[in-house]
C-alpha cells in the first residue's frame, strides 16, 4: 500500500532533478500559503460583514419594499439554471455536492446576518435549482422544452425584476442578468454575421467585414460609453434605461466576436459535406440550418462559453454608466465606515462568487462538449 504512493510521487514529482527541486519549493510554499490562508478565515476574518451587506451584494440598491420581486426572479433563474446543468451533467456526485455546498454557503450567510426571511428566499431557490436539475436529469420528456421555458421564464423574471424601474436594478442580480440576456443575443446576431462575412454577395460580405473588424479593434468602455451619450442624442425623446443601454453596448461589442467564432467553426466543416448537400437540391437556408451551423457551434462551443465568461467579467464595466453591478457593490459597502476596514473579508467573497460562477459554466459547458462528441 506505501509502494504506491512512493511510486507515483517519484514519476510526477520528482522523475528529474529539476522537478525534484521546483517539488521541494513549491509544494511547502504552497502548503504554508494553504494554512495561513485557514488561519485567517477561521480566526482572525470577520465574516460577519456578508450578513450584514448580503443583500447590498446581491441586488444592489433595490427597495427594500419590492425585495420580492428580486428573490422571485433568483428563485425563476435558479430553476433554470438548475435544469441546464442537469441537461447535460446527470449523475456527477461532484457536481451535486458543490452546488449543495455553494447553497449552504448563501443561506448561512444571510443567517450570519440575522436575516431570516432573505434566508429562507435563499434556500427556496436551492431548492428550485434542485428540482430543475431533477426535472433535467430524471424525465427525458421535459428537456425538449427547456428552449421554450428559458424564453419564459427569463421574460417573466425579467418583467418581475423591473417593477421599481431597471434603474433599480443592481448587484449579482444584475450581472446575472446582464449575462444571460447579453450571451441571448449575441449568438444569434453574430451567426448572422458570420454568414453575411462568407456571402456571395459583395456589399453585405464587405459591411459585415467592417463591423466586426471595427468593433473587435476598439474597447469595450468605449462602445459602452458610447452607446451611453449617443443613444439620447438620436433619440431624445425616448428615454431609455441604462440597464437597457448597457445590454445594448455589450451585444454590439460581443457579437463581433462571436461572429468570428463561429466563423471558424464555418471553416471546419467539410467541404465535401456542403457541395454534397447542394448537389441533393438543398436551398441555402436548409443547408445552413441543417448541415453547416450544427456542426459548426459544436465546434466552437469551447469558444462561445470563454465568451459567455468574459460577458460575466465584463459586467463590472457598467459602473460608469451609473449602474451597481456586484463588484461594485463590494466597493459601496467598503465605503461604509463600519466596513472599511474589512476589505479582504469582502474581496475573498467577491473572489469565491466570481469563481464559483465561472466554474460552473465552465464544468456545464465541458460535460455538454463531451455529451456531443459521444452523441448522447
Amino acid at each position: 500500500m506505501t509502494a504506491w504512493p512512493l511510486r507515483w510521487a517519484r514519476r510526477n514529482l520528482f522523475a528529474t532533478p529539476l522537478d525534484g527541486a521546483l517539488s521541494l519549493l513549491v509544494i511547502p510554499t504552497g502548503l504554508w500559503l494553504i494554512y495561513a490562508l485557514a488561519v485567517w478565515a477561521c480566526r482572525d476574518a470577520q465574516w460577519s460583514v456578508l450578513g450584514d451587506s448580503m443583500r447590498v451584494m446581491m441586488v444592489g440598491v433595490y427597495p427594500a419594499d419590492a425585495l420580492w420581486r428580486a428573490w422571485t426572479a433568483a428563485v425563476i433563474l435558479a430553476a433554470l439554471a438548475g435544469a441546464t446543468v442537469g441537461l447535460v451533467v446527470k449523475d456527477d456526485p461532484f457536481a451535486l455536492l458543490g452546488g449543495a455546498a455553494l447553497g449552504i454557503l448563501v443561506c448561512a450567510s444571510l443567517l450570519a446576518g440575522r436575516d431570516l426571511a432573505d434566508a429562507g428566499w435563499a434556500a427556496v431557490a436551492c431548492l428550485a435549482a434542485a428540482a430543475g436539475w431533477l426535472a433535467m436529469a430524471k424525465l427525458p420528456a421535459t428537456r425538449r422544452a427547456l428552449p421554450l421555458a428559458w424564453l419564459l421564464g427569463f421574460a417573466l423574471a425579467g418583467g418581475i425584476f423591473a417593477g421599481p424601474g431597471f434603474d433599480a436594478w443592481g448587484g449579482l442580480l444584475l450581472s446575472i442578468i446582464l449575462t444571460i440576456a447579453v450571451s441571448a443575443l449575441t449568438l444569434p446576431l453574430g451567426i448572422l454575421l458570420a454568414l453575411g462575412r462568407q456571402s456571395r454577395i459583395a456589399s453585405l460580405r464587405i459591411c459585415c467585414t467592417a463591423y466586426i473588424e471595427v468593433f473587435r479593434a476598439v474597447p469595450l468602455i468605449l462602445v459602452v460609453y458610447w452607446v451611453w451619450i449617443v443613444v439620447p442624442l438620436l433619440l431624445p425623446d425616448l428615454s431609455v434605461s441604462g440597464v437597457v443601454r448597457g445590454v445594448v453596448g455589450y451585444t454590439v461589442f460581443f457579437c463581433a466576436y462571436v461572429a468570428e467564432y463561429v466563423r471558424s467553426g464555418l471553416q471546419a466543416v467539410p467541404r465535401g459535406q456542403v457541395e454534397a448537400a447542394r448537389s441533393l437540391g438543398m436551398g441555402t437556408w436548409t443547408l445552413n440550418t441543417q448541415v453547416v451551423l450544427p456542426q459548426a457551434i459544436k465546434v466552437v462551443i469551447p469558444a462561445l462559453v470563454g465568451n459567455m465568461l468574459d460577458i460575466f467579467n465584463a459586467a463590472t464595466l457598467v459602473f460608469i454608466i451609473g449602474l451597481t453591478d456586484f463588484l461594485r457593490a463590494g466597493q459601496m459597502i467598503l465605503a461604509d465606515p463600519r466596513f472599511g476596514n474589512l476589505t479582504y473579508e469582502v474581496y475573498a467573497f467577491l473572489f469565491l462568487v466570481y469563481f464559483a460562477i465561472g466554474s460552473l459554466i465552465t464544468f456545464t459547458a465541458r460535460s455538454l462538449e463531451g455529451s456531443l462528441a459521444t452523441g448522447r
